[in-house]
């Protein structure tokens, strides 16, 4: 298993180049392996479970294109429905019968959708449900989490201050502080802290958004009632409780984060898996707040390439193969095997680490925990992770890039997969 020289010759030359194309050489910022040391493997090709960068090196893939590769990469029957699809044209800018599908299988599958409106990324969708929010309840402030990341639209770019009840500042250069006046923030997992907001502006919440599961901070599941809480608190205070599921949806759960838990929200955003690959998003909720969107009603938004037939076909083909019986119990057992093989090695090694999993969905931390928020989340070792991250690479298995992202698994991972993977880490974790 020990990889004691990882030859990426062509990788580091491509990237090189890069840098003096595109800002970093990359085109999404945790691509660079800035919090992990190193140049990235610029990758060649994927299928299954596995993916080949340049230099021709093979490794098990843990990130599946952050998150979207369920079904494994390349999966044929999504490839064999493209290239139909390919020969009808690549985008039609008008109505399609596909999208009538793929809504069709979103509305039915997640709780809270009764109607669904398509577009080309997640951060698309969380800023459209954004300006929905505002506009079904005539209220400008919302409630986010710190450590969740609902995209890179301007309101969204929020950090949380260390008061319970802090106003958001402009997380980047360019944001002014204008667009981050109405957003309010508090701790995940936090009850409190969302009653004192609510207390502090009464009448005056449009709603509040989360992940789920967060996924961006590493991998955090919510306490018990927390989500239960929050549904409550809004209804109480007149507001809309939305769940961002980009990541979750149909990942953890066929019907979402919502339905593994029981909680339904008013509205929802969904991505990565409901386009199969391709780039995706979409929002949905309730008939009575959707009938506010254009042209149905006066909240405008609109997209090019929304709802595109590739999209919609690789969407379609996804979701059938996740509707397959014992899909979800493959997903978890594979899941369990992995993260508790992983802590296990590491404690046995003498680190301190905590982590857990939900599905298809995974990650772990080093630091002794737990972890229920962000603040406990940066305490972790990253210098450590950094190191951890390397020594795996090397030996043939490729993770996120930082420490906090969530891992994901795919139904073409194997039990040889995760063995392997687990015997790199007792090697990793002992050099450490």
């Amino acid at each position: 298993m020990a990889r004691t020289t990882l030859n990426t010759t062509k990788s580091e030359e491509i990237f090189t180049a890069a840098q003096k194309l595109m800002p970093g050489g990359v085109s999404s910022p945790v691509r660079a392996f800035k919090s992990v040391g190193g140049q990235p493997i610029v990758f060649d090709r994927v299928n299954g479970a596995y993916i080949w960068d340049v230099d021709g090196n093979q490794y098990i893939d843990y990130v599946g294109t952050w998150g979207p590769a369920i079904c494994g990469h390349a999966h044929p029957e999504v490839i064999a429905a493209l290239h139909a699809a390919l020969d009808n044209g690549t985008s039609f800018g008008a109505p399609c019968e596909l999208e009538n599908q793929l809504a069709e299988m979103v509305i039915n599958a997640v709780p809270c959708v009764e109607m669904v409106r398509f577009v080309n990324s997640g951060t698309e969708a969380c800023l459209a449900v954004l300006r929905l929010m505002r506009a079904f309840t005539s209220r400008d402030k919302v409630i986010k989490f710190q450590g969740c990341y609902h995209g890179h639209a301007d309101s969204f770019l929020v950090q949380a201050g260390s008061g319970v009840a802090t106003l958001g500042l402009p997380d980047s250069p360019g944001v002014p502080k204008s667009a981050t006046t109405h957003t309010l923030t508090a701790p995940y997992n936090d009850l409190e802290a969302v009653k004192a907001l609510f207390a502090q502006h009464p009448d005056a919440i449009a709603g509040v958004i989360l992940e789920p599961v967060v996924g961006n901070s590493g991998f955090i599941t919510p306490d018990a009632g927390f989500l239960e809480g929050l549904r409550v608190l809004t209804q109480e205070n007149g507001a809309l409780l939305v769940f961002d599921e980009v990541m979750t949806g149909f990942r953890i759960d066929y019907g979402g984060a919502q339905e593994k838990f029981g909680v339904t929200p008013d509205l929802t955003t969904l991505g990565k898996v409901i386009g199969g690959g391709l780039p995706v998003g979409a929002y949905g909720g309730r008939a009575d707040i959707m009938e506010m969107v254009a042209p149905s009603g006066p909240m405008y938004q609109a997209g090019t390439l929304s709802g595109n037939p590739l999209a919609m076909t690789a969407g379609i083909k996804t979701l059938e193969q996740l509707q397959k019986p014992g899909t979800y119990e493959q997903l978890d057992k594979i899941t369990g095997t992995l993260i508790e093989g992983l802590l296990a090695a590491a404690k046995a090694a003498g680190h301190e680490v905590c982590g857990g999993h939900l599905s298809a969905m995974f990650g772990m931390f080093f630091t002794a925990g737990p972890v229920r928020n962000y603040d406990e989340a940066k305490k972790s070792d990253t210098a450590k992770f950094g190191k951890f991250h390397r020594g795996m690479l090397e030996r043939g298995i490729y993770l996120a890039p930082s420490q906090f992202e969530a891992g994901f698994t795919s139904l073409a991972h194997t039990e040889d997969d995760i063995e392997r993977t687990i015997a790199a880490a007792k090697e990793v974790f002992a050099e450490l």
